[in-house]
C-alpha cells in the first residue's frame, strides 16, 4: 500500500494535494484496492460548489457504487475528463488519476498526514 508523504488524506479515503491555492483530489490506493476494478466514474461540473464531507461524485466497481467525498470545500475549477472514458486509470495509478481541481479552498482542517492516514487504514482493516 502506498501513502505518499507529500499528500494529505481524508478518513473517507480521498487524497489531496494543495498547491498555490488549488486542491487536487483523488481516491487513495487503499480505497481503490478495497473497491476493486472500477468501471464508471461520475464527476461534478466545473463551477460546482463542493462542501467538505459531502459527496462530489461516485465510482462504480464490479462490486458496488460508492460515493467519493470532498475532503475540502471550494469551487470545482477543473475535472479530469480522461477518467470518464478510462476509470481503470484509478486502479492503475491512484495518485496520478485525480478527479477534480478545486479553487477557493476552505475547511481543510480535518485532513490527515500520511502517517495518521496509514494508521487509520490499519485500524479499519483490523475491524
Amino acid at each position: 500500500m502506498n501513502f505518499p508523504k507529500e499528500l494529505r488524506y481524508s478518513k473517507s479515503h480521498e487524497w489531496v494535494k494543495i498547491e498555490e491555492g488549488i486542491a487536487t483530489i483523488g481516491l487513495t490506493d487503499y480505497a481503490q484496492s478495497e473497491l476493486g476494478d472500477l468501471v464508471f466514474v461520475n464527476l461534478p461540473e466545473v463551477g460546482d460548489e463542493l462542501t467538505a464531507g459531502e459527496a462530489l461524485g461516485d465510482v462504480e466497481s464490479v462490486k458496488a457504487v460508492s460515493d467519493v467525498y470532498s475532503p475540502v470545500s471550494g469551487t470545482v475549477a477543473e475535472i479530469n475528463e480522461e477518467l470518464l472514458d478510462h476509470p481503470e486509470r484509478i486502479n492503475e495509478a491512484p495518485y496520478d488519476a485525480w478527479f477534480v481541481k478545486v479553487e477557493n479552498v476552505t475547511d481543510e482542517e480535518e485532513l490527515l498526514d500520511a502517517e495518521a492516514y496509514e494508521a487509520h487504514c490499519a485500524s479499519e482493516a483490523s475491524d
